[in-house]
């Protein structure tokens, strides 16, 4: 799912007016009546609305910047969400409706006599998204860490300043196609009235101007290859494919324009001694059959350091221990998870002759003849487990 920011193509720092323009325009754009049997349009509409209706509430949008979609994917910030296009031809009618914006025909059909309203130009385009995986521990995890980290992207241009024109931003000059607007217009007669088509300038992509000499460092783009390196802090408790996002910490704008946003993707790495399920943790303890047999204390791993368990005589193969508390922690709160130690006794593969000898004598005592409570035996591992919690 796409980032909603990117949607509606805002900073993260947009302020509410600049949401809702960001949403007319894209509204305007794909609305179903522009683009009648157009799926992709529609789809595209649908998201549109499903991002302003998140970013709009201020609530939703906290939990949207802290943990993405996950924050909000019970529904669009915990509703139902939009299930239809007449629940957003009314969130789209709310935006459109008064508060000196023009009703939705002026933007269609250029009302008062075809005119529109200025572009607002500004040089540059906005650097692209980037992703990054970030590999963490489960002690990590646990524990919560800062990591630092080199990202390579493409960052300002130090010879031009970012301007991509030879000497500076004065190496530019207004667009002669555009006569500087940014945008071509044209404006058709029907019989619903005047239609104002709109379309980026060919010639300077937009921007109003063009640069009379590139810069010879990053070819006029404003930006070039390098790398940066960013501190990130991860609260405990993440989960694969939680995500924390920098606003501006993508790639640099192309001719001085906004960086993109870096998203940063947390990847769980495999531990040797752990089994990750939710916030339990799990430790295969293999001990020897005297042990199992006559009872030990063992010493086991745990995301804090090593422990001591106590096993106890007669401990039966598969036997499930909990050490409660020192499993992960659940994020943004107090819980905390348990480790389970599940108990494998080891059989031996090679036996030298004196140690055959001596189970051959014990094969025959009544102490070793296997006496299972059937009951017990009947229990899946996964029961086994349940028990453990009651």
């Amino acid at each position: 799912m796409r980032d909603y920011y990117e949607i509606l193509g805002v900073e993260r720092d947009a302020s509410p007016e600049v949401l809702k323009k960001a949403y007319r325009k894209q509204a305007l754009k794909y609305h179903p009546d522009r683009n009648p049997g157009d799926k992709e349009a529609e789809a595209n509409f649908k998201e549109a609305a499903e991002a302003y209706e998140v970013l709009s509430d201020a609530n939703k949008r906290a939990r949207y910047d802290r943990f993405g979609h996950a924050g909000v994917r019970n529904g669009v910030g915990g509703g139902a969400g939009f299930q239809d296009i007449n629940d957003i031809f009314s969130a789209f009618s709310d935006i459109f409706g008064g508060g000196g914006g023009g009703s939705i025909f002026e933007d269609f059909f250029g009302g008062g006599g075809g005119r529109t309203r200025a572009r607002q130009r500004s040089r540059g385009r906005r650097g692209e998204a980037l992703r990054i995986q970030l590999p963490l521990t489960l002690e990590e995890i646990a524990e919560g860490t800062d990591k630092k980290i080199k990202v390579r992207k493409f960052v300002q241009c130090e010879t031009c300043s970012g301007s991509g024109a030879e000497g500076g931003s004065g190496g530019y000059a207004s667009c002669t196609t555009c006569n500087g607007v940014g945008e071509i217009r044209q404006a058709r007669q029907t019989v619903l009235g005047q239609i104002v088509s709109v379309q980026t300038c060919p010639t300077c992509m937009g921007e109003g101007q063009i640069i009379q000499q590139k810069c010879s460092t990053c070819g006029g783009q404003g930006r070039a290859k390098g790398e940066e390196t960013i501190t990130v802090s991860v609260p405990p408790g993440v989960v694969e494919g939680n995500y924390l996002s920098m606003r501006g910490g993508g790639n640099a704008g192309i001719r001085g324009g906004a960086p993109g946003d870096l998203r940063i993707e947390i990847e769980e790495v495999p531990s040797d001694d752990f089994v990750r399920d939710g916030v339990d943790i799990y430790h295969d303890c293999f001990i020897s059959f005297p042990d199992a047999a006559l009872g030990t204390e063992v010493e086991v791993p745990t995301l804090k350091g090593r422990a001591r368990i106590q096993i106890d005589a007669g401990t039966q193969p598969g036997k499930i221990l909990r050490m409660r508390g020192r499993g992960l922690p659940e994020l943004n709160s107090n819980r905390k998870g348990d480790q389970l130690i599940r108990i494998h006794v080891w059989t031996p593969r090679a036996l030298t002759d004196e140690e055959r000898d001596i189970l051959e004598k014990l094969r025959t005592s009544p102490s070793f003849e296997p006496k299972p409570d059937l009951e017990e035996g009947r229990k899946s591992f996964f029961s086994r487990v349940k028990d453990v919690f009651t």
